[in-house]
């Protein structure tokens, strides 16, 4: 069975989907779907009940909940409409999507869709942690959940392995719920996360951190009983001899994030091995023309503000797209990761306009230039992987580009730690 056909579908209600449906509909597009698999409209963003939401879109700090209502309420002004408890089956390079939900399972037409699907966390099992599948350990996230949303405390005495954002705000959650962190433990010689919140959710609060270190071994018959943490070798591999055990009743895993590209792989779109999300040009196209994609299923952020302002982007090509159905006029250019440059967003442009680069580094570095070939660069006091960054090719710094290059590089160099 098909459906009416629409002129651009989202699949996610999370920041993404919402800003870059709230910029299509702004942009002209009549109708606009958002089809969701949760029961709501957000995402994660409800059970994020601490601040530094908005800071640089809104300028405001706000909380996750206040930031998730904002556009809520502006895709609901804007008509916008939206399937919920429905899961996307399948998408094909016509744009035709099949979902189910209690109905059974429908199939419509799209001229345009942006995957909006976000990412999941990185699981024990992905983890290879040896041990016993005993009761207490939970990943970063489903703790969060439990205790914001649920009002569950998961355990008493609690270990993070990984110090993602999530992991370290979680362990300030805790601490403030008077669960004692005994440890957070990082298999990198560096924070994971955004150094505020090293500052203030480890730090602040006295929680200890062992930086190249990881939990070698799970102990307990029934329930998490402690953890062994040791120190690692260069290639991530256990010391022996260097073996720490903590008592403990809790694991809980920070240890990264997977965008969520079932759908685009099944779809036949090309993944960038290292985000793990589409290869994109400079209109966050993917290799099907007319599937656009952007926030966490594109790369992994930093700040929600940066995947709202993405999106947006998403938005506005998508609804350029079904104006004109044209794609870039230019020759692809290349982007290569250069010296110290863990990846590039978008991987392509065209030169023919302007376009910003966001991009993450391998190790920090201090007093860092950014270059992109010899048309542009950027200095920063630092870099850590952690926090991305960005660089604008402007107009004039386009002139210079040599139109008949297939590759710039782009590079990092600076003082190490």
């Amino acid at each position: 069975m098909t459906n009416e056909a629409y002129d651009l579908v989202v699949v996610g209600a999370g920041p993404a989907g919402l800003a870059s449906a709230m910029k299509a509909k702004e942009s002209g597009l009549e109708k606009v779907l958002i089809i969701e698999r949760g029961e709501y409209l957000g995402g994660l963003l409800d059970q994020c009940v601490h601040t530094g939401f908005g800071l640089s879109y809104f300028r405001e700090d706000l909380t996750g909940p206040e930031y998730a209502k904002r556009f809520i309420e502006k895709v609901s002004d804007l008509k916008v409409e939206t399937l919920l408890k429905s899961m996307v089956l399948e998408i094909d390079s016509d744009r035709n999507i099949k979902y189910s939900n209690s109905s059974g399972v429908r199939t419509l037409k799209a001229h345009s869709i942006i995957l909006a699907m976000g990412c999941r966390e990185r699981s024990r099992e992905a983890l290879r942690i040896p041990g016993s599948r005993v009761a207490g350990v939970y990943s970063a996230g489903t703790a969060q959940r439990y205790v914001n949303v649920d009002g569950f405390i998961p355990g008493k005495e609690v270990v993070i392995l990984g110090s993602g954002d999530v992991g370290m705000i979680m362990a300030r959650r805790l601490s403030i719920e008077g669960v004692e962190v005994k440890a957070v433990v990082e298999v990198l010689p560096w924070i994971g996360g955004l150094i505020r919140n090293e500052v203030q959710c480890l730090r602040d609060f006295g929680i200890p951190m062992h930086l190249t270190h990881t939990v070698s071994e799970v102990h307990g018959k029934r329930r998490v009983e402690a953890v062994t943490i040791a120190q690692v070798d260069k290639h991530w591999a256990p010391i022996p001899g260097t073996e720490k055990k903590i008592g403990c009743d809790t694991l809980l895993i920070s240890a990264g994030l997977i965008p969520e590209n079932e759908l685009s792989r099944a779809a036949g779109i090309e993944i960038d091995p290292v985000t793990g999300g589409p290869i994109v040009d400079q209109n966050l196209e993917t290799c099907i023309p007319g599937i656009f994609a952007c926030g966490n299923v594109l790369h992994v952020h930093d700040l929600v503000d940066n995947v709202s302002l993405e999106a947006e982007r998403a938005g506005l090509h998508a609804a350029a797209f079904v104006g004109s159905g044209t794609k870039p006029s230019g020759k692809p250019i290349r982007l290569k990761a250069g010296k110290n440059i863990n990846y590039i967003v978008p991987q392509t442009i065209d030169g023919t306009s302007e376009v910003t680069l966001y991009m993450r580094v391998k190790e920090p570095r201090r007093n860092a230039e950014v270059k992109v070939g010899t048309i542009a660069k950027k200095k920063e006091r630092i870099v850590v992987p952690s926090q991305m960054i960005e660089i604008k090719l402007t107009s004039s710094a386009l002139a210079d580009l040599d139109k008949t290059t297939g590759e710039l590089e782009v590079t990092c160099e600076g003082k190490g730690d």
